[in-house]
């Protein structure tokens, strides 16, 4: 019997980094965690990065964890808090590094496209959608920790598109339809 894929999902944050655990064993998805690392009451910017990495490791630890998703930072005004969230970005990837585990990035948006179809969708969208996926037993208190399990299923997606129905990943939408004919409806 294969062993199972045990994907963290981290959606990195200083003041609450949100985390979800989905286990993979035979194309079926089960939820094993989902919650946030509260951070905000630390002040020293240090002692946010030293929890953020034993918090980390220690997900990646309890669950044994075989790869890790991270949703990388998107382009902010505030230099300040991008500089603070690459940071934080930084140091749980070195976390799960440390355990010997590759670490995927992916844009917000293409966690968005991949979950909901939309690469513009509202969190809310994204919840809802996650919720359908992988039917949350108690709804999680924050968009954080969402996010953090839509970007480990945007993973295990990214690894198996033979789940949208599609019988190649390359040659773009031009190759997708002449596969996939009974897939178009209404273009004449």
């Amino acid at each position: 019997m294969q062993q199972p894929r045990i994907i963290l999902g981290i959606d990195p944050g200083t003041n609450l980094l949100g985390y979800g655990i989905v286990e993979i064993r035979a194309d079926k998805m089960k939820l094993l965690g989902v919650g946030v690392v509260r951070l905000a009451k630390l002040e020293d910017h240090g002692e946010k990065l030293l929890h953020i990495f034993e918090k980390i490791t220690g997900l990646v630890d309890g669950f044994q964890a075989t790869e890790v998703a991270i949703e990388a930072p998107f382009y902010g005004k505030n230099v300040q808090s991008m500089l603070k969230l690459g940071r934080a970005q930084g140091v749980a990837i070195a976390a799960a590094m440390s355990r010997g585990l590759k670490v995927y990035e992916y844009s917000p948006k293409k966690i968005k496209q991949s979950v909901t179809g939309n690469g513009n969708a509202s969190k809310e969208q994204v919840a809802a959608m996650l919720n359908n996926i992988i039917q949350f037993e108690d709804v999680p208190e924050t968009t954080d920790a969402t996010d953090a399990v839509a970007a480990a299923i945007c993973h295990y997606f990214q690894l198996n598109p033979k789940l949208f129905g599609a019988k190649s990943d390359k040659g773009g939408w031009k190759k997708f339809i002449s596969d996939n004919p009974d897939k178009i409806k209404g273009l004449k």
